[in-house]
């Protein structure tokens, strides 16, 4: 590591702590993180502002960050959710290089700092069942009363628990626990298990082993073997410090330093693992990937991109005390992101068909249409015009309500890119739905004629209708109704609020002709409608699928503006 400099420009408690401790030269001035998942579920945006809190810091102070998995319940963990975690680590620009763990690997390691515990009466093998345990654990004003098996010597223990890892007990029949205080004001202190029976095939250990640590025997001891300086977690781990401390201490072992920070709250969203897995097994979503779910695969085939989304953790910051960030707020830095980034696109959602009787049957033409008018790069493309064209229902009203400046009979409206062109007559079905508008249109009003300037109130988007290729588009919104998805009535829970319009799924959608092409992933904006990306599972050549990322309407813009006009 480079020693010169090590101190971030960047200002948060966090890099504070990390700033004084490279000033007194603590940990011979290193800086080493981790990201320590447990694959039992996808990453959602919450572990998203941790990846990036993580490795932001370490590449800022020239150190290392870890990826390691936290595999010590082999009862939830899987491959799967292995393989999904390290995709998206990589996707957020996470680069652990060639330090990929897992806490299994240290099974070995830990159950020998768990006899050294042992032979020096810190630790003892316990037959109480989980709920005596709980039930003998006291409260917040009461203290807790002590096993039974408590005064058991250090031979007995090691013996126990030699056979405990040899298979001969049956699950829940034992388990090892700290001897510390059942006295102690930090319920975490009262005697916590360090390890317990569970005869379950280990997504990587196979049937080694059948005894496995807990999450709070385990982690330290993980981050003091990789030599991480600074272990950040959410504030939920702040009573349990003290006893990762207290490991620590009796083993003599390096000890890192552990800092809390308020986790990632969003308005309606759920960012429960065990809330989002309901969802997903009772149907509620598609899978763990539905473009409505919080997850990092979720947002990817929603068509977020890993800018946005660092760029968020980036603005919100980290805090001490919990909060609810607005997601119109992560929502204005996809907006924000794409405004630049995607190519400008025109498509119809609800096609109504406009015959343009004075223009040339058989006549086609091609018109300037520019990509991005944001990106000079960007250039322009062809778009084919001719006497049949299809634009939305919405703009169109057959009796217009006041301040309507759209199509209407008699009105005129400018095509974008094209001419203007005026409402005549409309033809209707046995039903008396409107099949078509009839149209004039002004020839002198294209760019570069002389009435090209002429102004009308409204400009419309269309596509060619010999041109256009079907697209089915799925129109997102957000999962729940409330900002606080838990806050539902008395006998109800979270799935109350569900928003029943939160998907929307429109078929034989028109859009350009070059969209038949698009790749899954691609994103664009549709001209007046928002962002869409070609669905990553449902796109095929020539048939393509696309999800609203996000509204054109920004909230957050409009409240950013009114508050610099206070000032």
């Amino acid at each position: 590591m480079t020693m010169t400099e090590p101190i971030s420009e960047k200002s948060d408690f966090i890099r504070d702590i990390i700033n004084e401790d490279q000033q007194a030269e603590k940990f011979q001035q290193r800086v080493h993180t981790r990201f320590p998942p447990e694959p039992n579920g996808y990453l959602h945006i919450g572990h998203a502002k941790s990846i990036c809190l993580n490795y932001g810091i370490a590449r800022e102070y020239n150190g290392k960050f870890n990826l390691r998995f936290d595999d010590t319940n082999p009862t939830k963990e899987d491959q799967e959710y292995v393989d999904s975690i390290i995709d998206d680590v990589k996707w957020l620009g996470g680069d652990f290089e060639d330090r990929l763990f897992y806490a299994s690997d240290y099974f070995d390691r830990m159950y020998e700092w768990a006899e050294k515990l042992i032979a020096h009466g810190k630790a003892y093998v316990c037959d109480l069942t989980g709920d005596e345990i709980r039930a003998m654990r006291g409260t917040l004003t009461e203290p807790g009363s002590e096993s039974p098996y408590r005064t058991r010597s250090a031979e007995e223990n090691l013996a126990l628990f030699a056979r405990m890892k040899s298979g001969e007990f049956p699950d829940g029949t034992k388990t090892l626990r700290a001897k510390i205080d059942m006295a102690s004001p930090n319920i975490n202190m009262r005697d916590p298990i360090m390890y317990r029976i569970v005869h379950e095939e280990h997504h990587r250990q196979g049937s080694t082993w059948c005894i496995y640590p807990t999450y709070d025997w385990a982690h330290g001891l993980e981050d003091s073997i990789e030599g991480v300086t600074h272990s950040i977690c959410t504030l939920e781990f702040e009573n349990h410090r003290p006893l990762y401390d207290w490991y620590i201490e009796q083993l003599g072992i390096f000890h890192p330093r552990q800092i809390e920070f308020a986790r990632l709250n969003l308005t309606y969203t759920i960012l429960s693992k065990r809330k989002l897995l309901r969802l997903v097994q009772e149907h509620h979503v598609s899978g763990w990937d539905d473009p409505r779910m919080p997850t990092i695969v979720g947002y990817r085939r929603r068509g977020y991109t890993a800018d946005a989304i660092k760029n968020f953790c980036d603005i919100i910051g980290v805090a001490k005390r919990d909060s609810t960030i607005d997601v119109a707020l992560l929502e204005h830095g996809i907006r924000e992101d794409l405004n630049t980034k995607a190519a400008r696109v025109m498509a119809v959602l609800h096609p109504v068909k406009v015959i343009i009787t004075n223009y040339p049957e058989g006549s086609v033409e091609s018109l300037e249409a520019v990509n991005n008018p944001e990106d000079e790069t960007a250039g322009t493309r062809q778009l084919p015009f001719g006497r049949e064209i299809y634009i939305e229902q919405d703009d169109f009203r057959e009796v217009p309500p006041p301040k309507y400046y759209r199509l209407s009979p008699g009105t005129e409206v400018r095509l974008r890119y094209a001419y203007i062109i005026k409402c005549e007559t409309i033809v209707k079905d046995d039903n008396g739905t409107i099949t078509e508008i009839h149209c004039t249109y002004d020839a002198d009003t294209r760019s570069g004629m002389p009435g090209a300037s002429r102004k009308v109130k409204a400009t419309i988007h269309w596509v060619s209708a010999n041109d256009a290729v079907d697209a089915e588009v799925r129109l997102y919104d957000r999962l729940f109704v409330k900002e606080n998805p838990d806050d539902a009535e008395e006998g109800n829970d979270f799935l109350s609020n569900l928003n029943p319009h939160s998907l929307q799924v429109l078929q034989q959608c028109k859009v350009e002709r070059m969209l038949g092409a698009a790749a899954p992933g691609d994103r664009f904006q549709f001209e007046r409608l928002g962002y869409f990306c070609a669905d990553a599972r449902d796109t095929k050549p020539g048939a393509p699928v696309f999800n609203r990322i996000v509204s054109l309407r920004d909230a957050w813009a409009k409240i950013e503006q009114k508050g610099q006009q206070k000032k």
